[in-house]
């Protein structure tokens, strides 16, 4: 099914196929034991493909170790068929691959059940994201914004990664090493717009407020004008820096709610074609600025209190 397209594992998932060939071989030594396996979950996705919920790391291990196809080991970042090793049970199996097998094992394997539970069309956006995030909880461990571009598919969330990017937010973010592939840096993305668009509806839930923020922009969105804007935020707020990444003093990593509320500030300002000043002094150690970006800062007044101090910093009467 996976090889005729009839299953499908989202692009993100791909990307976190992390069992070792150790780990991946004991699970295959399991099926050869006839144990019994955890049940894999599908979804019926927009082209009634079944898309995998739960299983990614067992369905993936599987394509290594039986896929007939390179193109298919190539779509989860593998180049070559999973050898078998470290098996205790079954040791005379190590150092085989599918095709070393004999063709008695061969069959016997390809002819292993495996229970599978289909969730039914999940076409609820806010049920699927909710499905993903509740199942998907083990070995790969996916940030919201990695189950958002798993759940949300389609020109919004692709134009959305595509300005993660980005040079310029690039050399703005300094992120910790574990927040680099994670979907981090889109979801500063997904914030700009989201906070410059939609700040009125935000209550304080900011999962919730960008999920629906991204149903929201799915449906109507100004790809062009939204683009223009963006970029010139992110230039502006880099000159501002001398090309810098954005960081306080003695911080090593770019301190995200401020960042964000500085970039949707001067995203604002453009909008309303108000003229953004490059700030004076040490400006990110601004105490306001900071004060309203830390220590419980996602309600509706810290957002509006950290914004309206940006706008204020960034403004040509600004202090």
């Amino acid at each position: 099914m996976f090889e005729e397209g009839e299953l499908s594992i989202a692009p993100v998932y791909q990307r976190k196929y992390r069992w070792t060939p150790t780990v991946a071989s004991t699970f295959i030594e399991s099926l050869f034991l006839g144990l019994p396996i955890p049940p894999i979950f599908v979804a019926t996705n927009e082209n009634f493909q079944w898309e995998v919920v739960d299983g990614v790391q067992r369905i993936s291990t599987l394509i290594t170790f039986m896929a007939p196809s390179l193109n298919s080991l190539s779509r989860i970042g593998r180049s070559k068929p999973l050898k078998l090793e470290g098996l205790t049970k079954v040791s005379e199996l190590n150092g085989s691959t599918f095709e070393d097998l004999p063709t008695a094992l061969q069959r016997y394997i390809s002819r292993q059940p495996l229970q599978l539970i289909s969730l039914t069309d999940k076409s609820n956006r806010e049920v699927r994201y909710d499905l993903f995030e509740r199942l998907n909880s083990g070995a790969i461990s996916l940030t919201p914004q990695e189950v958002r571009s798993a759940v949300y598919r389609g020109e919004f969330i692709e134009f959305v990664e595509n300005l993660a990017k980005h040079p310029v937010l690039t050399s703005l973010l300094k992120l910790k090493a574990i927040n680099q592939n994670d979907g981090t840096a889109a979801e500063q993305v997904l914030k700009f717009f989201a906070y410059k668009n939609a700040r009125n509806e935000f209550t304080g839930a900011v999962t919730s407020f960008l999920n629906d923020y991204m149903v929201t922009a799915s449906r109507s969105f100004d790809f062009i004008k939204e683009r223009e804007i963006f970029e010139k935020s992110v230039r502006l707020l880099s000159d501002s820096l001398d090309g810098k990444p954005f960081l306080r003093s003695k911080t090593s990593v770019t301190p995200l709610v401020q960042f964000e509320a500085c970039v949707v500030a001067i995203g604002i300002m453009i909008e309303k074609n108000d003229a953004v000043d490059q700030p004076s002094g040490n400006w990110p150690d601004d105490p306001e600025l900071v004060a309203s970006s830390t220590g419980g800062s996602n309600t509706k007044a810290m957002l509006k209190r950290r914004l309206d101090r940006a706008t204020t910093l960034f403004s040509a009467d600004g202090d």
